[in-house]
């Protein structure tokens, strides 16, 4: 009977909702913002291989929202375009000169953040705040 009525209540439940990321420390408003949404360890943080991405014109906002994603474990990371070319700039010795950041805000002193810091659980509609330094 309790299983009858389970089956009945599981079209019911939901296993997606929205995502909102909202973005802070950016001191201009010139460029853009890249935000790379990862499910994948083996992928994080590079560009280009997440799972979804968007890029938000900061004349728009310094946030986005994704929709309708599947409840599990996500990781996100941004950076300021400032120059609108669309790539992350980096200095001769290979450290961003653009601003940048992940989720949890996470951040390490010589390399990106692994995954499993800058992961978090997605089970409900919910905003995180990530700032780009």
């Amino acid at each position: 009977m309790y299983a009858l009525i389970l089956a009945m209540l599981l079209p019911f439940s939901s296993t997606v909702s929205d995502l909102t990321v909202k973005v802070s420390g950016c001191k201009t408003q010139k460029g853009q913002l890249y935000i790379a949404l990862y499910d994948n360890k083996d992928f994080f943080p590079v560009f280009g291989k997440q799972l979804r991405g968007e890029i938000v014109p900061l004349s728009k906002g310094k946030q986005f929202t994704f929709k309708k994603l599947r409840h599990k474990a996500y990781a996100i990371a941004v950076f300021h375009d400032l120059n609108s070319n669309g790539v992350l700039d980096k200095n001769p010795l290979g450290i961003p000169v653009e601003p940048y950041g992940f989720s949890r805000n996470a951040r390490n002193t010589f390399s990106a953040p692994s995954f499993g810091q800058a992961s978090f659980t997605h089970s409900k509609t919910q905003t995180i705040s990530i700032t780009v330094r």
